[in-house]
């Protein structure tokens, strides 16, 4: 969902290509770099969210890429604690008088020798589904639209979704990269499309705030990153204490 940094261009987040499709909706974009559902609650971001959030906001949320990892500080178990904070987000969204809406994460770029997509993100989509289903929130199945995608793609096609860049390609990477986890602009795109038509086909915001939905493509320069400076910035700003 983060929105990118300049030098990390073309890399970005679904929700940093959100605006294309509301442009008259405020989206502020409270995603961080590699974080759980864990990291985001124990470092403080979580905090600031519920801040700044206003009755009636719609506040996307969005883990799993990041939980599955291995790791203290991070890591969290599908049906224990990941469920556990999903939960205590919707509660925390909710006395806010704000509107939470779960998003599955998007599945990685992983293929078998013999093409056949290897979905890796195993129970977390089911488990944020579970917490949707008990908690009465609505669900965005990301997940299950990206492996459609991803499958009918197949290895070379995602290529082009994902950050696959030869040497050379790009100034940022000028060794190349082959990132199978992040998107560059135009999966993001894609996927932020989707996130928008169902919240349009569903009614969680009004059909007129949306916009170029059935565009077919965008110029570069329509998709804006930060410069690094300010991304440093809202890293540290956006981070409150934790008070237990």
């Amino acid at each position: 969902m983060t929105r990118r940094q300049r030098s990390f261009a073309p890399m970005a987040g679904w929700g940093q290509t959100l605006p294309l499709f509301i442009p008259s909706v405020e989206v502020v974009n409270c995603a961080r770099a590699g974080a759980s559902s864990r990291s985001f609650m124990e470092r403080g971001r979580m905090s600031w969210l519920l801040r700044e959030a206003r009755p009636d906001d719609l506040v996307l949320l969005s883990f799993g890429l990041i939980d599955m990892k291995p790791g203290k500080g991070r890591h969290t178990e599908p049906f224990r604690d990941y469920q556990v904070r999903l939960s205590r987000c919707v509660d925390a969204v909710r006395d806010r008088g704000a509107h939470p809406v779960l998003v599955t994460s998007h599945e990685r770029r992983v293929f078998d020798a013999q093409g056949n997509l290897r979905p890796l993100l195993g129970m977390y989509p089911l488990a944020m589904r579970e917490v949707a289903t008990d908690k009465s929130v609505p669900l965005i199945d990301l997940n299950e639209w990206s492996v459609r995608w991803w499958r009918a793609a197949g290895p070379d096609g995602t290529r082009q979704i994902f950050l696959h860049l030869a040497p050379g390609e790009h100034p940022n990477y000028p060794e190349g990269v082959a990132d199978n986890t992040h998107l560059r602009v135009g999966g993001a795109i894609e996927c932020a499309r989707f996130i928008a038509r169902e919240l349009r086909d569903r009614s969680m915001l009004e059909a007129d705030y949306f916009e170029n939905l059935e565009r077919p493509c965008f110029s570069p320069d329509s998709v804006e990153w930060l410069d690094d400076d300010v991304f440093g910035e809202l890293v540290r700003t956006r981070t409150l204490e934790v008070v237990e």
